[in-house]
This record gives C-alpha cells, structure tokens and sequence, in this order.
C-alpha cells in the first residue's frame, strides 16, 4: 500500500468528475470481480490445506524413517502408538506453520486493500494499492479500487477550491455593499456621491443576483443527464434573437456585427441553448474593444452544425485558455469586467449534454475565435 500526491487536474463538473472513469462501472466490476474472487478462492483454499497437509505427513514419515534407519530414536513401549501420536503431531506443528505462511502471502494484497478502504473511509484518498503484487482477478479488483480512490480525490479537491472560490466571490460584492451602504448615512454626503455609492450597490446586488442565478442553473445542469422538451427551431433566428437581448452591452460600446448565417433546423431544448450563445457573444463583446466588430457565422455540414464567434478584443495566452472552462476562473485582464466566472461552465456543461464540441482559439492582442459543433 502506497501514497501517491493528489491530482492537481479540477474536474469541470462534478458529474463530469463522478463518470469520467466510470465509478458507477467500477461497482459492478468490484462486484463480478468478488463473486469470482471467492469461488475461486474456496477451490484454492481447499487444495492448498490438502496440499499442506499431504507434505506435512510426507516430512514427517520421511523424519522418522531417516531418525530409525539411523538408530537415533529411543526405545519406547508400545512404539507403534507413540509413534503414530508423534507422527500425528508433528504433521499439525508442520501443517500450522505452513498454513499461516501461506495464507499470509496469499491474502496479503487483500488485506493491503482492506486497509485502504479503511483509510479512504477515514477521509484520506490518497491510499493507492500495489497492482504488481496481486494475482489473477484481483489485480482488475485493485485497479478499480485505485481508479475510485483517484476520483474521490479529485472530487474532494474540487469541493475544496469550488468552496474557497463560492467563499471569496461572494464575500467581494457583500463587503462592496456594505461599506457602501455605511457610508450613505454619512449627513455630509452631497447628492452626487449618494446617487453614485446607490448605484454601486445596485450593481454589486445585480452581480450577486447573477451568480446566484448561474451557480442555481449550473447546479440543475450537473444534475441532468437527459435533455427534455426536445423540438425543432430555426437556429440562426435564436442567435438573433440572442443578440437582440444583448442589445443593450452592444449599443453602449458601439459594437457592431458581421453576420454569415445559414438556414439551420435544429432539434434541441431552446432555452438550454439560448444560454449558449448569450454567454458566448456576450463574452465577444465584453472582451471587444469600443467601436470594434464580432463576427457570427453559421454553415450546416453534411453531420452537424458549426457556429462560430469571432471578436478582435484583448485575447488570451495558453494558461488562461487552458483554464477558461473552469468554474468562477478570470483571467487577469477579465476582473475588472462584469462577471463571475461561471458562464463558460454552463457553457461547457450544455454542449456536454447536447453530445457536441467547443473549441477556443485565441492569441493576446489578436481576439478570440470560439467554435461551437453541434451533431445532428
């Protein structure tokens, strides 16, 4: 039994975390994998104590006839009775020990198990078992043991950091309210700076009210493994209509569209995939400079659907893309925009759902190109 370092790898949902190597497979592997185990063993165990037992009898008689042939045994009444006892017990001394040695070595990747799963019990996933010192099926036992224990880990892991993240994303707009909503009972304020610590309050209680929404709808995402209310729809009327509803961040920064949509029908949950494309061309324009352009193009391949958004904002490098699907993550040069890093999880989470692919492309200073597949 051994310890290996946690996984540093934080799994984009928890249900993506759970399924990824299969622990719903692994309970059913470790349970065909007993059944065999056992049946085998009962057949082992019974050859080798008639095995042990033999050889024992075999050393013994092979003593006692060396010790006779040589004149080295005592003079006894009635030998053939003290004999047969003397025979009888040696075989028990010799037939113990060499049970207990070999059950010991027999037994002892189980028991290596055993008190791993005690230690994962206790809280500690870090217990992984030795595979090369297994025999047979228990080998397959013990790799779907360790595959466990190294999901667990990394969902332990990601409980952690999603409640240190949820603690200080939260915790930022309601220390920004309060402080503010003190310093409103300030008589000296003049009616300027009133109306401007109201506004910041509205805005941080706008901001809560969105991350409560998205943690809500990412949480009933993660929890989902069938789309519902499936039906047929124009999907390049649903990306203008999702740009009509962010017309308002569009219009403050002069942003204006290139718009290559071809006529699509797409079978999906609407409402689900909505929430797509608001968090992707919300994305282009928030990170797009005022006065640029976004460009929207969608073509029907002869399997799928391919949609892509294209803004000529700030970009990003290797390790911000790297992380972008990850919950409540900002890249440095996001922070000081609206957001809270939940957006490109959903995102993430409903293209899971819906079977497709997303793919980022992005360079800093050059924009970002997100393209979205969607089979049909």
């Amino acid at each position: 039994m051994k310890k290996k370092s946690q996984s540093k790898k934080v799994p984009s949902t928890i249900i993506d975390s759970i399924n990824s190597a299969g622990l719903a497979g692994t309970i059913s592997t470790v349970k065909a994998v007993k059944t065999k185990f056992f049946r085998r063993a009962r057949v082992q165990a019974v050859f080798m104590i008639f095995v042990v037992l033999l050889l024992a009898a075999v050393l013994s008689g092979v003593t006692l006839t060396i010790l006779a042939l040589l004149n080295l045994l005592p003079e006894v009444n009635n030998p053939v009775i003290v004999w047969s006892v003397a025979v009888l017990v040696v075989c028990i001394l010799l037939g113990t020990g060499m049970t207990t040695f070999l059950t010991r070595w027999f037994f002892k990747p189980i028991n290596s198990l055993i008190a791993a799963t005690r230690a994962v019990t206790a809280g500690d996933f870090t217990v992984r078992v030795d595979e090369t010192a297994a025999k047979s099926e228990l080998v397959e036992l013990i790799k779907s043991y360790n595959m466990m224990a190294e999901e667990l880990g990394g969902i332990e892991l990601f409980r952690r950091d999603f409640i240190n993240n949820f603690s200080h994303e939260f915790n930022t707009p309601l220390t920004s309210i309060r402080g503010f909503a003190r310093q409103l009972k300030n008589p000296s304020l003049s009616p300027e700076q009133r109306r401007e610590y109201a506004d910041i309050i509205i805005g941080e209680s706008e901001r809560l009210r969105r991350m409560s929404s998205n943690i809500l709808m990412l949480s009933r995402l993660e929890n989902q493994q069938i789309i519902t209310d499936v039906e047929d729809f124009s999907l390049d009327e649903q990306i203008r209509n999702a740009i009509l509803l962010l017309e308002k961040q569009w219009s403050d920064k002069n942003i204006t569209f290139e718009l290559d949509l071809q006529r699509a029908t797409c079978r999906t949950n609407q409402e689900i995939l909505l929430q797509v494309w608001l968090n992707i061309i919300g994305n282009a324009i928030k990170f797009s400079h005022p006065g640029g352009s976004v460009r929207i193009a969608l073509f029907s391949e002869s399997d799928h659907l391919r949609v892509e958004v294209e803004d000529h904002g700030i970009g990003m490098d290797e390790s911000a893309k790297a992380r972008i699907f990850e919950r409540f993550y900002q890249a440095s040069g996001s922070r000081n925009t609206e957001g809270n890093g939940l957006g490109l999880s959903i995102v993430r989470r409903i293209i899971d759902l819906l079977r497709g692919e997303i793919f980022v492309e992005s360079s800093p200073g050059n924009g970002t190109l997100v393209v979205v597949r969607l089979f049909l």
